[in-house]
């Protein structure tokens, strides 16, 4: 397939020790000799093998723009399966820009955002289900999430995919093969044994959709309130949390006015964590706003971490979030355990029965418990890198569900004593649904507004 030839930085527009220019198409390796000298005098990258490394000068006519390390991968070992030329010039911005000028100028063009790795997609080097965990990739912020992309990278959700779409291709095929040639294809008791493995694929389906939960919590992040009366020690617990000063912390009560807004890595875990207003009764205006906004925060939230002064009793405002939260994901942390106890965890697990975890903002004592009440309320225990298929992509976890709808109607169909015929519509539409995932039966569309959220030179 013949294809036009497109250039993009592929590194970070920011000043840095080294920066690519990227160059794919058929027409990429002479774009790329037309400005590049080779210290090889009188060679040409079009005369070299694929896979090696040159070093040269871009060239602007006499004038020399930068000295760099040239990439040569031709088709179709590359990374869009066509020729493909790296350029590792300086990371000056200045420098990146009149290469990828040059590359331009010379008869390539722009490259869309997403293009080279829709260019592998449409080659047929990856399916669209890896296409996506690029960008996952690129994004993770832990390293469950990096690994749960680089997993579907390789391929661990597209074989799952493939491997229950065969099973369901093969039950359409016996069905119709028996409709049309009955003397060789009996459907005598078909129901039965279709039944039977339907139950299987739906455990397979199922088990998916369960980690899919998981995989988006490890994606995105925990959506995680601090809440508290005021000088309870939240600010202090934030600033724990992040190591360093983030928030603001005195004597004064209603010192934070306004929610603070932070992502922190509590060690494999990723929390989107809002410091939020002392709430208590107050005649202050602004106070009272911040007071509702933090209510409103914790109401939202995927996780409220309730602080609890042990130092001091508990008093009217203390009594107002714990009715608040009797309904939500808390861990109340019994904080100010370096000063002597007034409240101990029975007195609150009397009135709030969360977990209850003692800590010290102040000499950051409690942290490694505080993970692992997270991983205990959020993953069930303790989460491993293991070889578990997460589902972190929303796309991914409609298809499935609308799969999963499917096959039950076909299982229900069986139970009514439908025809035959009947079970194979159910069954294509589950067939083609999967298809969507790893885009075997996908809207052009659907494709372009997938790539369209990546950067430009990837």
């Amino acid at each position: 397939m013949k294809t036009d030839t497109i250039a993009a930085i592929a590194t970070a527009m920011t000043n840095s020790g080294i920066g690519i220019v990227r160059i794919s198409g058929d027409e990429a390796i002479l774009v790329a000799d037309r400005i590049i000298e080779l210290k090889e005098k009188g060679r040409k990258l079009l005369d070299c093998p694929s896979h090696t490394l040159h070093y040269g000068f871009v060239k602007d006519g006499t004038d020399t723009v930068d000295e760099v390390m040239v990439l040569l991968m031709k088709s179709p070992r590359s990374y869009t399966r066509e020729d493909t030329v790296e350029i590792d010039c300086h990371g000056g911005t200045l420098v990146m820009n009149k290469i990828l000028e040059l590359a331009l100028k010379h008869g390539a063009r722009p490259a869309e955002p997403g293009e080279f790795t829709k260019r592998a997609f449409i080659n047929g080097r990856i399916d669209l289900a890896q296409a996506e965990s690029v960008i996952d990739v690129i994004n993770a912020q832990n390293d469950f999430a990096l690994k749960a992309s680089m997993d579907q990278l390789k391929g661990s959700l597209s074989e799952v995919i493939r491997s229950i779409r065969g099973k369901i291709l093969h039950e359409i095929a016996f069905i119709e093969s028996a409709i049309d040639d009955p003397e060789h294809y009996q459907l005598e008791d078909y129901g039965t044994r279709l039944f039977k493995k339907l139950n299987v694929i739906l455990e397979e389906i199922e088990k998916l959709l369960k980690n899919a939960e998981n995989g988006s919590v490890l994606k995105e992040g925990i959506n995680t309130v601090i809440v508290g009366k005021p000088n309870s020690g939240k600010s202090s617990l934030l600033n724990a949390m992040v190591g360093k000063e983030r928030a603001i912390v005195t004597d004064i009560a209603g010192t934070t006015r306004d929610a603070i807004e932070e992502q922190i890595r509590l060690n494999q875990i990723s929390l989107n964590v809002i410091d939020t207003a002392g709430i208590r009764n107050t005649e202050d205006v602004v106070e009272k706003i911040g007071v509702d906004k933090a209510k409103e925060y914790a109401e939202q939230a995927d996780l409220v971490i309730y602080v609890v002064d042990a130092s001091e009793a508990l008093t009217e405002d203390d009594f107002e979030i714990i009715e608040m939260l009797q309904d939500r994901n808390v861990i109340v942390l019994l904080n100010k355990s370096d000063l002597p106890a007034v409240i101990s965890e029975n007195d609150l697990h009397n009135k709030l029965d969360k977990p209850i975890i003692s800590v010290s903002a102040k000499y950051k004592q409690g942290m490694e418990q505080l993970e692992e009440t997270v991983e205990e309320l959020f993953f069930h225990g303790k989460i491993q890198l293991n070889h578990e298929i997460y589902i972190t992509n929303s796309r991914h976890k409609y298809s499935l569900q609308e799969v999963k709808q499917s096959l039950s109607l076909v299982r229900k169909s069986i139970e009514d004593g439908m025809p035959e015929d009947f079970y194979s519509i159910d069954l294509m539409n589950a067939y083609e649904e999967l298809g969507r995932i790893i885009g075997e039966a996908v809207e052009d569309d659907l494709v372009n507004e997938i790539f369209r959220k990546f950067c430009m030179g990837k």
